[in-house]
């Protein structure tokens, strides 16, 4: 192989396995109600991270192959520093909790550190993928190769979004609108006393002519289980008046009868339709899945 030939492999069994893995890790930074990570530092941070990551996973197949095992050491070391971003982004979000109106609590934040950890997995797997692909095609024509090498990246792209993509309260429980009640200082959505620490008029009022309210109907009997976890409800509670703004009042109360989850606020924006698809959405915490093979194998 000749000097140029060298170059022209570098060129594109390095360089197509990175962009494939970047352009992941840009798929994924998808803007939704949540708006986080927010730009363009956050997009910035995010992108280097995964072109890092990307260029970790492409270099890793030649290694291999010139036998240059040390350089494969880059793979230890890079689940090493997945790991310190983890911790980076956990500590900013806590420290960011303490100026939040509403906090997105512990439980919350251990989630989305975890999933932008978990995200720069993504990218380095794209990329080793794409890499892996295009060598073990038969060599027709470099197009092919790198056609190939894409198709395989992004295939595995969908199938690691597949795998990793939770679920939201709205997979397990009904959300509907519901009535506010106030009662001299005490505070009912539908039939579910919240407070009874409405001791103005002023507040009583504010509640009765602004507030929003809904309750959340579990679709079955254990899922009352997560939705009382109190970061699940403190997450749906964040959601919410991050959504559309808190001027005063918020809360949620559980029914424990039914398992009912009331949540009730005074929003800056009074929009039902996001109040209710904010709701839906909040993620399930992957800290508080809970296995139902026992309580099955006991009704059986």
């Amino acid at each position: 192989m000749n000097n140029e030939s060298i170059s022209q492999y570098y060129i594109y069994f390095i360089l197509i396995p990175v962009l494939c893995g970047t352009a992941a890790r840009y798929i994924t930074l998808v803007v939704d109600y949540r708006q986080y990570p927010t730009y363009p530092n956050g997009y910035l941070i995010n992108l280097v991270t995964g072109f890092i990551s990307s260029g970790i996973g492409a270099i890793a197949i030649p290694a291999l192959l010139d036998k240059n095992f040390e350089a494969v050491t880059f793979l230890l070391l890079a689940t090493e520093q997945f790991r310190e971003v983890r911790r980076i982004e956990k500590e900013s979000l806590q420290a960011l909790d303490d100026v939040e109106h509403v906090f997105r609590g512990e439980a919350y934040i251990d989630g989305i550190a975890k999933t932008f950890e978990a995200r720069n997995y993504f990218s380095l797997l794209v990329s080793f993928v794409t890499s892996l692909i295009m060598h073990i095609v038969p060599n027709s024509t470099l197009l092919i190769n790198i056609i190939c090498g894409i198709i395989a990246g992004f295939i595995t792209l969908y199938i690691l979004k597949n795998f990793s993509k939770g679920k939201s309260v709205g997979d397990i429980a009904e959300v509907k609108l519901a009535k506010i009640t106030v009662k001299k200082s005490e505070l009912y959505v539908n039939d579910i006393l919240v407070t009874n620490h409405l001791g103005t008029d002023i507040s009583r009022e504010l509640v009765q002519t602004s507030g929003i309210a809904s309750i959340i109907f579990p679709r079955e009997r254990h899922f009352s289980r997560i939705l009382d976890h109190h970061g699940q409800t403190q997450a749906i509670i964040f959601e919410v008046c991050r959504a559309l703004g808190v001027k005063r009042y918020h809360y949620t109360k559980r029914d424990y009868k039914t398992g009912r989850i009331a949540v009730v606020m005074v929003p800056i924006i009074h929009d039902e339709n996001i109040f209710i698809e904010t709701i839906k959405k909040t993620p399930l915490l992957e800290s508080i899945k809970k296995s139902f093979n026992l309580m099955n194998s006991n009704n059986k």
